[in-house]
């Protein structure tokens, strides 16, 4: 029988064919369903199909397949990693002392270099010592002598002094070198940054065994020392001294006073502008954390006494001119009480404008320097948010300053006993 279909409807009909077995052959080829023993019995397949080797398989899909193993593999071996990770973070000391990795508290024998002094105090004991051994580069860790002497069964006792030592010496060491006369320094006071003249004068008299009366009757009169002002706070430098055998209280005090005017000349500070520059270096030395802070607290002091900021900010509020006024510098904690808050005393920058009516510490080197040289910046703020580390977060609003101030409240709260 003929084909009476219309050319033209054949041509299409027999386009679309075409175009079907094209899509035919590009799709894959899909595997016959796996034959089973019941198919044979059944007459659905044959011995033949059963004992066929199964057909190649798509090697497109091979592809993409082995692709998403390898992600799954890779996600897997990440998380065990970042999950190692955090494991060894959080228990790295319980891991090192299970599978004996423990890291030596101690440096090795023959690293011993250089020199460097500690000052023990009266009344410290292995924690306070290992401590300040640390600090001066002397032991690896802060806990180095303290853990050897408790390891060993180590009973000794502290002469207060000052010592010569090296750095990065072994335990073992360093409590020979404290036992030896040799290395006490002889009529020598070591000072701190920060100290009070108060403070001054009581580590001069615990480290040279010189009465505290004496000392006392030598700073009541400041101008014996050619300073025009009601006390030497501020006036007695921060440094390590010593002194011949037969020295008076009074030479001491010159000796300390020369220092800071040499100090203060070497800055650059003209003469008229000594007790100023002290003033304001010694609220960065108790202020600051930091070397970096010290440039920046100074530069929140002089945003504060710019006028232009007078109606934002009219005084100067820092916490440690209320603290020394109040006598509240020495209890311990960072806060100020509100009794020191609302004293009227010339010291108090809550209450009085500008400056305090002098220094409040003797400051160094660093806080005389940062005193002339303020960072740059538009901060009017500033709090240590975490007291352990010294972290600082310094702002120019109210509002930013305040999100900081809960930042340290909550720190506090997570750390109840850290000094807040």
């Amino acid at each position: 029988m003929s084909d009476t279909t219309p050319p033209s409807r054949r041509a299409a009909r027999e386009a679309a064919a075409a175009a079907d077995s094209a899509r035919a052959a590009e799709r894959p080829v899909s595997a016959p369903p796996a034959a089973s023993l019941d198919a044979l019995f059944t007459g659905e397949t044959t011995t033949e199909v059963l004992g066929a080797p199964p057909p190649p398989a798509d090697k497109r899909r091979r592809r993409v397949g082995a692709w998403i193993a390898l992600a799954v593999v890779v996600a897997i071996l990440g998380g065990l990693a970042g999950g190692g990770l955090w494991v060894w973070n959080a228990y790295e000391d319980r891991i090192r002392a299970f599978m004996g990795w423990e890291e030596p508290y101690d440096y090795e024998d023959g690293l011993a270099n250089g020199e460097t002094t500690i000052t023990i105090s009266s009344g410290d004991a292995g924690p306070q010592v290992s401590q300040k051994l640390y600090d001066a580069g002397v032991t690896k860790t802060p806990d180095s002598l303290y853990d050897y002497m408790i390891e060993n069964a180590v009973g000794f006792t502290f002469q207060p002094g000052v010592f010569r030592l090296q750095k990065q010496m072994t335990s073992a060491a360093v409590l020979a070198a404290l036992d030896d006369p040799a290395n006490r320094m002889e009529n020598s006071a070591q000072l701190r940054e920060g100290l009070t003249a108060e403070q001054t004068i009581a580590a001069i008299s615990e480290q040279m065994d010189i009465p505290l009366a004496e000392l006392d009757a030598a700073v009541a009169d400041p101008a014996v020392y050619g300073v025009a002002a009601d006390s030497l706070e501020g006036w007695l430098f921060p440094a390590t001294y010593t002194f011949d055998p037969d020295t008076t209280p009074q030479q001491i005090i010159q000796r300390l006073v020369d220092r800071a005017v040499e100090a203060l000349d070497s800055a650059g500070v003209p003469v008229e502008d000594r007790q100023r520059i002290l003033t304001i270096a010694s609220i960065i030395q108790r202020e600051a954390r930091s070397t970096e802070d010290f440039y920046k607290v100074s530069r929140v002091i002089e945003n504060r006494l710019d006028p232009s900021n007078q109606e934002t900010f009219g005084l100067l509020q820092m916490d440690s001119t209320a603290q020394y006024g109040y006598d509240e510098m020495h209890d311990g904690t960072a806060s100020s009480s509100a009794e020191a808050l609302e004293d009227d005393n010339l010291w108090n920058t809550y209450v009085h404008p500008g400056l305090p009516v002098g220094p409040i510490s003797n400051p160094g080197d660093t806080a005389i320097a940062a005193a002339l040289a303020p960072a740059d910046g538009p901060w009017l703020y500033f709090v240590t948010v975490n007291l352990d580390t010294g972290e600082t977060v310094f702002t120019s609003t109210a509002s930013e300053h305040e999100q900081a101030v809960e930042q340290w409240r909550a720190w506090c709260r997570e750390h109840p006993d850290s000094g807040c």
